[in-house]
């Protein structure tokens, strides 16, 4: 008898389209404003600490951040690979190293009507202070580098006795993807994956996953 299922999938250019990173830099940040992200990517400083410094350089008016916020693009199909896990009792996770702020704006109804368990760090915006994080430090899925770990909620699930899917596309993916027994990767993290030989299967978009879910 085969194991139970359950879904693990990161947010930001995954389920959206773009990162909200990305997307926000390029619309309203400078060269100077993204210091700490390349201080990351050189290794000078931590996931987490990095994407927070850059989001309070953001100091736009609320509402208008809101109305950039829902124009960011979703996967068409994430809704319906969603309704379908709930009506068949497969867990999903959304494990994201961004914050709740912007995920619940785009999908918070979404999260509620399907019972999405979603791990990710905390966020606050004004004007004043710009997009601050805060790590849900009190979590077993807390790691101190990215805010969350998405290999622990992979971990987490396998312990409970779950064969996980992993859905991904970025830097943070790479280790959930090396432990979870199916991979669906895009962009960086496909790459990476062909790196270190890990199996993965096709993934234009979430009706691939759900194509999948189906079959099973």
């Amino acid at each position: 008898m085969r194991q139970p299922i359950a879904l693990v999938t990161d947010f930001d250019g995954t389920i959206t389209d773009d990162d909200f990173f990305t997307l926000v830099a390029k619309k309203y940040l400078s060269p100077f404003d993204l210091a700490p992200w390349n201080d990351y990517m050189n290794g000078n400083l931590s996931h987490f600490d990095a994407l927070n410094k850059v989001f309070a350089k953001i100091s736009i008016p609320e509402q208008e951040l809101i109305t950039f916020i829902k124009t960011i693009t979703l996967d068409s199909s994430f809704a319906k690979t969603a309704i379908y896990c709930y009506q068949k009792e497969i867990p999903l996770y959304i494990c994201s190293a961004g914050c709740d702020y912007y995920i619940n704006l785009l999908i918070g109804k979404l999260i509620k009507q399907t019972h999405i368990n979603l791990i990710t760090n905390k966020g606050e915006y004004t004007p004043q202070t710009g997009l601050i994080m805060q790590a849900p430090c009190d979590s077993i899925f807390y790691d101190e580098y990215v805010g969350i770990s998405k290999s622990g909620v992979v971990k987490y699930l396998q312990d409970q006795g779950y064969e996980v899917i992993f859905c991904g596309d970025g830097p943070p993916d790479v280790a959930p993807a090396k432990i979870a027994q199916t991979v669906f990767a895009k962009k960086y993290l496909r790459d990476k994956c062909l790196e270190y030989n890990i199996s993965i299967h096709k993934f234009n978009s979430f009706t691939d996953v759900l194509t999948y879910l189906k079959e099973i």
